[in-house]
C-alpha cells in the first residue's frame, strides 16, 4: 500500500502527541521519519515508530528534553541531549555547528546521550544547505549488533558515517552509510515483508553466512522484533575496512564525546555523534573550489557505464526516490502498516483517516 507523505507525517505526529510529547517535538519526529522514507531509507523511517513508543514508555527516551551545551569552547561545543529524541537533538547540534562554523570558519560538535538520530544524511544535508562541508561519526552505546571482521561475536553496532559537500548551483554530494554490511533497520524491514537481504550480510555463531533476518531477531513469530534474541550478528562491510571504520566510530562518537561505547556491560542505549563543519571560503576562493569540484564531478559521471548500471553521485538515488514518492506516496509493507495502526489504536487514532 502507499500513503500520502503529508498524511503519514500527521499520523506519526498525532501518535507522539498522545504519547506525551509536545506538538513541536511530535512534528519533528513525524517530519524526519517520513523524510527518511521519502529518500528510500525505509529502515530509518516510520518503521521505527513502535520502537520509539516502547522506549518512551520504558523511560529509555525522555520527551521534550532541551539539549544542554556543557562546554562552549568557541569553535567547539559539547552537547548533552539527556536521552531526548534525536529528532530534537540532531537539528539542535547541527544548527549549533553551522553557527559556530559561520563565526570561526570551522567547528566541532560533540553530541552525547541522544535518542536515535535517524538518517544521519539528514544532518549532513542540513549543513550543506547552509553552504558548509560536514563529516559525522555516530555510534550506539549499549547496542551490540555487528561482528568485527574475523569474528562471529557482536562487538559494536551499525555505526554510520555521513559527509556532505555543497555545490553552488547544483545538488550537494551527500554520502551516508552504515559501517555494517546492512543497517539493522534493513534487517527489520526484511523481517516485516520488505526488501529481502543480500546473501551473506549476516553471520551465524558457527560462521555460516546468512540472509535470514531470524539470524539477528530470532523466531519471527508475530509482529514484535528484538535484535537481542538472535544468535548471530550483522557483518561489517568491506571486511577489515568497515570493521576498522566502525571501531573508530566507537572511539570518536562514543569514548571521546562521553556518550559511551557499545560495551562491555549493560548500558543505556543512546547515540553519540562527533561532527565537523567547514566553511569553504576559509580554504581559498569559493569560486575556485566550486569550479574544481564541478570539473571533477563531470569527469566522474563521464565514466562509461558497466552493463545494466551507471556511475551515480552520492545522494542522487535519494533525490530520485524522493521525487517519486512525493508524487506516488510512501510504500509500506502490510506488516509495517499494521504496527503503525496498532500504535495509534489505543489513542483512538485511525491511520486510514490520514490518507492511506
Amino acid at each position: 500500500m502507499r500513503i500520502d507523505a503529508a498524511g503519514l507525517t500527521a499520523y506519526v505526529r498525532d501518535i507522539f502527541v498522545r504519547e506525551g510529547c509536545s506538538e513541536a517535538e511530535s512534528g519533528r519526529i513525524g517530519q524526519f521519519l517520513v523524510a527518511a522514507n521519502l529518500t528510500g531509507h525505509d529502515s530509518h523511517g516510520v518503521i521505527r515508530v513502535p520502537r520509539y513508543v516502547a522506549w518512551l514508555r520504558a523511560g529509555e527516551l525522555v520527551a521534550d528534553q532541551t539539549p544542554e551545551v556543557l562546554v562552549d569552547g568557541g569553535a567547539f561545543a559539547l552537547v548533552d541531549a539527556h536521552y531526548g529524541f534525536g529528532q530534537t537533538a540532531g537539528p539542535f547540534a547541527t544548527d549549533l555547528g553551522i553557527a559556530k562554523a559561520g563565526e570561526h570558519g570551522v567547528s566541532v560538535i560533540a553530541l552525547r546521550h541522544t535518542g536515535h538520530l535517524g538518517r544521519i544524511g539528514e544532518w549532513a544535508e542540513r549543513a550543506a544547505a547552509a553552504g558548509l562541508v560536514s563529516v559525522h561519526f555516530v555510534n550506539v552505546a549499549g547496542s551490540l549488533l555487528v561482528a568485527p571482521f574475523g569474528s562471529v561475536d557482536r562487538r559494536f553496532s551499525t555505526n554510520p558515517i555521513a559527509a556532505a559537500f555543497p555545490m553552488p548551483g547544483r545538488d550537494p554530494i551527500v554520502l551516508d552509510f552504515a559501517t555494517s554490511a546492512v543497517a539493522e533497520g534493513k534487517v527489520l524491514v526484511a523481517s516485516q515483508g520488505g526488501k529481502p537481504l543480500p546473501e551473506g550480510v549476516l553471520i551465524e555463531p558457527d560462521g555460516r553466512l546468512s540472509a535470514d533476518p531470524a539470524t539477528l531477531f530470532g523466531p519471527l513469530d508475530g509482529p514484535e522484533r528484538d535484535n537481542q534474541k538472535g544468535a548471530g550478528a550483522i557483518r561489517a562491510f568491506g571486511e577489515h575496512k568497515g570493521s576498522g571504520l566502525s571501531l573508530m566510530c566507537e572511539l570518536l562518537a562514543g569514548a571521546l564525546t562521553g556518550s559511551g561505547t557499545a560495551g562491555p556491560g549493560q548500558r543505556r542505549v543512546c547515540n553519540g555523534m562527533l561532527s565537523l563543519y567547514m566553511t569553504p571560503k576559509v580554504f581559498g576562493s569559493e569560486d575556485a573550489i566550486a569550479a574544481e569540484a564541478r570539473s571533477y564531478l563531470d569527469f566522474f559521471t563521464s565514466a562509461r557505464p558497466a552493463p545494466g548500471s551507471t556511475a551515480l553521485l552520492p545522494g542522487e538515488p535519494e533525490r530520485r526516490m524522493k521525487a517519486e514518492r512525493l508524487a506516488e506516496g510512501v510504500p509500506l509493507p502490510a506488516p509495517v502498516w499494521e504496527t503503525l495502526l496498532a500504535a495509534g489504536r489505543p489513542h483512538g487514532l485511525d491511520g486510514h483517516a490520514y490518507g492511506a
